[in-house]
């Protein structure tokens, strides 16, 4: 689809945001499947029940703009998920494959955040202000995800450390 002007590259990064958030939610669903550390996988599956307040701030934003979500190919994220299981199964040490799941989260995360940072700069630019409020809250929930997943490794990385400097 062409892309003519400012706005409609706004609905179309803004519908790709959306959609991605929508996978995002069953991606971490399935990573808490898949997480064998309690701690990670109740934060995944925090994570993956957040999902539902940034969608509806999304619709708010759609609702805001007069436009609804166009449909996207999503590719790249089918991709992340392709390499992130190959690469999972090939990890056999239970302390690195939760490393591993804790990382590759992180970077999901940090695509999304300059997808944020650029949507909020473009929403001052189209006159959207409160589409601009919705998105920075929406930011926000990142950041602090980035943070506690920041957390989470280094916790990971100080216990297998400590466990292997007892044995």
């Amino acid at each position: 689809m062409p892309v003519n002007n400012p706005k409609e590259l706004f609905v179309k990064m803004l519908s790709d945001v959306r959609q991605r958030t929508e996978q995002s939610a069953k991606i971490y669903a399935e990573l808490s499947e898949i997480a064998q550390d309690p701690h990670i996988k109740e934060a995944l599956q925090s994570r993956a029940f957040l999902q539902a307040k940034v969608m509806s701030s999304l619709d708010q934003c759609f609702k805001l703009i007069g436009e609804k979500p166009m449909a996207l190919s999503g590719r790249l994220q089918e991709v992340f998920i392709e390499d992130f299981r190959r690469e999972l199964a090939e990890i056999q040490a239970p302390a690195a494959k939760a490393l591993f799941v804790l990382i590759r989260v992180n970077q999901l995360v940090h695509m999304r955040i300059a997808e944020y940072v650029a949507l909020i700069a473009m929403a001052d630019v189209t006159g959207h202000f409160g589409v601009g409020v919705l998105l920075e809250s929406c930011l926000a929930d990142k950041l602090a995800f980035v943070e506690r997943t920041r957390r989470l490794i280094r916790q990971t990385i100080e216990v297998k450390h400590a466990i292997r400097l007892a044995a």
